[in-house]
């Protein structure tokens, strides 16, 4: 994940990693022996695993180990003023730069952007079998969620627990005790709770920017991927190593071993399309376009940035 955004991005990134403590001196020794010419792409903390209220115990283990973290980033990022939050299945097909440009659609009241969970409410999850309030229609998806911290720190959150506002840090524990026991995806349902109540506080952003099996393993239904091409890709359930959706892995395959100092197109690019080849007997693997359109957008809008050619006028036809 780090890899595909370091690769594909414009501008310096910086990092924040939250990790176990026993795997910190893996990820240093891994990003240390990335080139020079994309160490100097980013910069990069690390933290511990750690939960402001409530028991500690009990939000690492809501849902998947650890995935409750990104409720606290507000309380533990105190001087980073927005991030984006994703999941460690996400794959970036295009700049971050381009999807941090979200943030300027927010208008006065918004403070979170997510995608939805379903884009067909009549087969989504939470429409049919949700016992807790969810937003919208169909529910929305964090594994991809673009976050103003200023904003959230500074604002008061209806709630179903008390007629006045809550401050976000005060709030998650009461909320998780309330619903605990109607809960199936941990986190990502009290996100949903929270935004039923503030849903003037969402920012709802196309599938595009968190494309999931679920949007082309029955059949394509996100018209903004066939439309511009996959942007965020979120390999959720495993599907990057496992044989379900031969796809999803071997698009993470591809960037998982492309060598750092290689050409693009020859050693990403091609590779992908004859792998693709492979999976036209699968749904997802019949919308190969969808897949690749980004990549070879971004690919193109880098070869041109650094190679500049020069037509003299004897040579123009």
């Amino acid at each position: 994940m780090l890899k595909s955004a370091v690769l594909f991005s414009h501008r310096k990134i910086q990092f924040h990693i939250f990790t176990e403590d026993s795997l910190k001196p893996e990820f240093d020794k891994q990003l240390r022996q990335w080139p020079d010419s994309y160490t100097k792409k980013f910069e990069h903390r690390i933290y511990p695993i750690t939960f402001s209220v409530g028991n500690p115990q009990e939000w690492k283990k809501l849902f998947k180990p650890c995935a409750a973290q990104r409720l606290f980033l507000p309380v533990i990022l105190k001087d980073v003023d927005s991030l984006l939050y994703v999941d460690t299945d996400v794959l970036f097909l295009r700049p971050v730069d381009d999807i941090w440009k979200l943030l300027r659609l927010f208008n006065s009241t918004q403070l979170a952007a997510m995608a939805p969970e379903h884009e067909i409410p009549k087969i989504g999850w939470y429409s049919r079998f949700a016992r807790h309030p969810f937003y919208g229609s169909a529910g929305v998806n964090s594994g991809v969620m673009l976050m103003n911290l200023t904003r959230i720190r500074s604002t008061q959150f209806k709630n179903s627990m008390i007629p006045t506002g809550l401050a976000w840090e005060d709030m998650l524990y009461p909320l998780y005790q309330k619903y605990k026991n109607a809960i199936t995806w941990g986190d990502q349902d009290l996100l949903n709770i929270i935004f039923y109540f503030n849903p003037e506080c969402l920012y709802v952003f196309p599938c595009q920017w968190n494309y999931r099996p679920d949007h082309c393993m029955y059949g394509s239904n996100c018209r903004e991927a066939e439309r511009e091409g996959v942007s965020v890709l979120h390999g959720n359930r495993g599907v990057y190593h496992d044989d379900k959706q031969p796809t999803f892995k071997a698009l993470y395959e591809a960037i998982r071993d492309f060598p750092f100092q290689d050409n693009l197109f020859q050693s990403m690019y091609y590779p992908l399309q004859l792998k693709f080849l492979e999976t036209v007997h699968t749904l997802c693997g019949r919308i190969p376009q969808v897949f690749l359109k980004q990549i070879e957008k971004t690919m193109k809008r880098a070869y041109e940035k650094h190679v500049i050619i020069h037509v003299g006028p004897n040579q123009m036809h």
